[in-house]
């Protein structure tokens, strides 16, 4: 079965075209060579009501798995994780700790991302249920993370359906 997938992307100098996004492009190849459906990122201005309103709007679209780059670092503006939360009904930490412990062995920046992972419970004509994560806005993020999360996604969303543990 192909599940859907969406990739937003968060940052203020993409959204207002000041950058290119490459970031989200590169989450959306490796998913399709993951084996997930998925359009072009949307790209959204940092914020945490700017997250959850596109979080929102990719779940009803039929989003099983989510993958947010940038908005997840210090910076005042730095509210990914904080709009996820608004959205996400269970944390799974140990996703999110993964990626942290991979960051940091590239740079030790890495250990400065607050990005969360986590589940939507099925939501009668909203959702089915998925799995969000957050990404830091870097491609070198994107290249290490997106097979940490394609290594548990099938099984996450399979889970949320009323699977039976593999």
């Amino acid at each position: 079965m192909t599940y859907r997938a969406a990739v937003i992307t968060v940052s203020d100098r993409s959204a207002a075209g000041e950058r290119a996004d490459t970031a989200g492009p590169a989450a959306v190849s490796q998913l399709v060579r993951g084996g997930f459906s998925c359009d072009e990122p949307i790209v959204v201005p940092d914020g945490a009501d700017s997250v959850e309103r596109a979080l929102w709007a990719v779940l009803a679209g039929g989003a099983r798995l989510v993958v947010t780059t940038g908005g997840t670092g210090v910076a005042l503006r730095d509210e990914t994780p904080e709009g996820s939360a608004r959205v996400i009904a269970r944390d799974v930490p140990g996703i999110a700790e993964e990626l942290r412990r991979l960051g940091a062995l590239e740079t030790p920046g890495g250990m400065l991302s607050r990005g969360r992972a986590g589940v939507v419970d099925p939501v009668p004509g909203v959702t089915e249920g998925a799995l969000i994560v957050n990404l830091p806005g870097s491609p070198k993020a994107v290249a290490s993370g997106i097979p940490v999360v394609l290594s548990v996604a099938r099984h996450v969303i399979d889970q949320l359906g009323g699977g039976d543990h593999a």
